[in-house]
C-alpha cells in the first residue's frame, strides 16, 4: 500500500477509520425516529407548518445555497486550505448572476455567477498557496472586499435600468421547475392531518411540487464530488495533500497544482451558491447572502468533513430558516422540538462521558420547554434568529467528536518539512 493511501485509511484515536459513518440501518432507523417524533410534535402542538409542504419546499430551497457554500468549504479544507471567504466568493455569485441573468436568462447568470465565484477562489489560492498568507487573514480580505465591490459594480451597472437600482440589479427571471403528477394527491392526504401518513404526505409533497431544476444541479453536484473526492485517484491525491502533504510530495503528487485545484473549485462551488440565492430571490440584493457563506461552514464542520453529513446539516439550517420566514407562530412549537433533540444529544453526550456538556444540554431543554409552556408565541424581535441559534446548538453541543484534515491551514512549502 502506498504511503499516500495509508494515509487516508490510517485510523484515527478511537480506533476507526477517519470520518467513518453509521450502517445504513442504523441510519434509517435514526431517520425514521426523527420523521415520528417531529409527527408526534406537530400533533400535539397543532403547528402544521413544522411538516407542511410549503415549508419542506421552502427548507430545501434555503438549504441549496448553505449546502453549495459548504461543499466548496469541503473542497478547499479536504486539500489543508482554510476557506472562510466563502461568504464573499457567494457575494461575487449573486452579482454574477444577476448581471447576465436578468438579460440573458437564469442559465446564464448562473454560469457567470459561479465563473465570478471560481475568479475569488483563484485569489484566495494565489494568496495562500503561492505567497503563504495565513488563510484566515486572506479569507477576511475576501469577505471585506466583495461586498463593497459588488455595491460599486451595481450602482455602476445597475441603477438605470428599470427595476435596477443603487442596491439591487432588475429582476431575474426563476429557472426551470417541475412537479410530478401525483403532487395534488399528496396535497390532498397532507390537509387531512392525520399522525405521521400526512406528514409524510407533507415531506414527499414539498419535494415534488416546482422542484426547481438549480436544486436538482445542487443534489447532483454533491454527489459528484463525493465520489470524485472518495472513489477516485484524484480524490485521493488532493485529500493526501490536506493530510499529509509531504508525504504526498515524496510520492511524486504536485500539491501545489491539487491545492490549486481545490481552492478555485470551492470558490466556484461558492459562486454556485450564491447565485442559486440570487436566482430564488429573482433579483440580486445588497446584504443578500445575511450570513449563509458562514452558515455553510458550520454545516462543513457538522458533517465531519464528508459530504452526506454536510448536506443533512444544510437541511437542519434551511428548514429553521423556512420556519421562521414562513410564519413566526411556527417558531413556537420549534421550541419543543428543540427541547427533545437537546434531551437526546444530553444521553448521547452523557453515555460519551461528556458529562459537563449532556448537563449543559439538559438546562437549555429544560429552558426550552418552561418557555414554550409560559408563551404562546416567541417574540416577533427574536425569530429572525432561529437559524443562528440553531447553529450555534448544533456546534456547541452535538459536534463533539470532529476529525478536521490534519493539515488544514496549515502552510505548505515544498521540501521545507520540519
Amino acid at each position: 500500500m502506498s504511503t499516500a493511501t495509508a494515509i487516508a485509511a490510517r485510523p484515527d484515536v478511537q480506533g476507526r477509520r477517519p470520518g467513518s459513518r453509521l450502517s445504513p440501518p442504523l441510519l434509517i432507523a435514526f431517520a425514521l425516529g426523527a420523521f415520528l417524533v417531529l409527527s408526534a410534535v406537530r400533533a400535539f402542538t397543532g403547528g402544521n407548518d413544522l411538516t407542511s409542504s410549503g415549508t419542506v419546499a421552502a427548507g430545501l430551497s434555503a438549504a441549496v445555497p448553505i449546502g453549495l457554500a459548504g461543499l466548496g468549504g469541503l473542497w478547499s479544507e479536504r486539500a489543508g486550505v482554510v476557506n472562510i471567504g466563502l461568504e464573499g466568493m457567494m457575494i461575487l455569485g449573486t452579482w454574477g448572476c444577476a448581471y447576465l441573468g436578468w438579460d440573458h436568462g437564469a442559465w446564464a447568470g448562473l454560469a457567470f455567477g459561479t465563473l465570478l465565484g471560481a475568479a475569488g477562489g483563484l485569489v484566495h489560492a494565489v494568496a495562500t498557496v503561492t505567497f503563504g498568507v495565513d488563510h484566515i487573514i486572506s479569507g477576511v480580505a475576501i469577505n471585506i472586499i466583495a461586498p463593497g465591490l459588488t455595491l460599486y459594480l451595481t450602482k455602476v451597472t445597475f441603477a438605470h435600468y428599470p427595476g435596477g437600482g443603487q442596491k439591487q440589479s432588475p429582476p431575474i427571471n426563476n429557472a426551470r421547475s417541475v412537479t410530478l403528477p401525483f403532487s395534488d394527491w399528496l396535497r390532498t392526504i397532507e390537509a387531512k392531518h392525520w399522525f405521521a401518513v400526512s406528514d409524510l404526505a407533507g415531506v414527499l409533497g414539498g419535494l415534488v411540487t416546482r422542484l426547481s431544476l438549480v436544486t436538482v444541479l445542487a443534489a447532483l453536484v454533491v454527489a459528484a464530488s463525493a465520489w470524485i473526492l472518495w472513489r477516485t485517484a484524484f480524490g485521493l491525491r488532493l485529500r493526501s495533500c490536506g493530510e499529509a502533504p509531504y508525504a504526498a510530495e515524496s510520492l511524486g503528487v504536485n500539491v501545489y497544482k491539487y491545492k490549486y485545484i481545490a481552492v478555485v473549485m470551492s470558490g466556484a462551488l461558492a459562486g454556485l451558491g450564491g447565485a442559486a440565492l440570487a436566482i430564488s430571490a429573482h433579483q440580486f440584493r445588497d446584504g443578500q447572502t445575511g450570513g449563509r457563506g458562514f452558515i455553510g461552514l458550520a454545516a462543513l464542520i457538522f458533517g465531519n468533513w464528508r459530504p452526506g453529513a454536510l448536506a443533512a446539516g444544510a437541511g437542519l439550517f434551511g428548514y429553521t430558516d423556512a420556519i421562521q420566514l414562513r410564519s413566526s407562530s411556527a417558531v413556537h412549537p420549534l421550541l419543543l422540538l428543540m427541547a427533545i433533540a437537546l434531551a437526546l444529544v444530553a444521553i448521547w453526550q452523557w453515555r460519551s462521558g461528556q458529562r459537563v456538556i449532556a448537563m449543559v444540554a439538559v438546562v437549555i431543554a429544560a429552558l426550552a420547554v418552561l418557555w414554550y409552556l409560559e408563551a404562546d408565541q416567541v417574540p416577533e424581535e427574536l425569530v429572525g434568529t432561529t437559524p443562528y441559534v440553531v447553529t450555534i446548538l448544533v456546534l456547541g453541543l452535538a459536534s463533539q467528536r470532529l476529525r478536521m484534515p490534519k493539515a488544514d491551514g496549515r502552510v505548505y512549502r515544498r521540501g521545507e518539512e520540519t
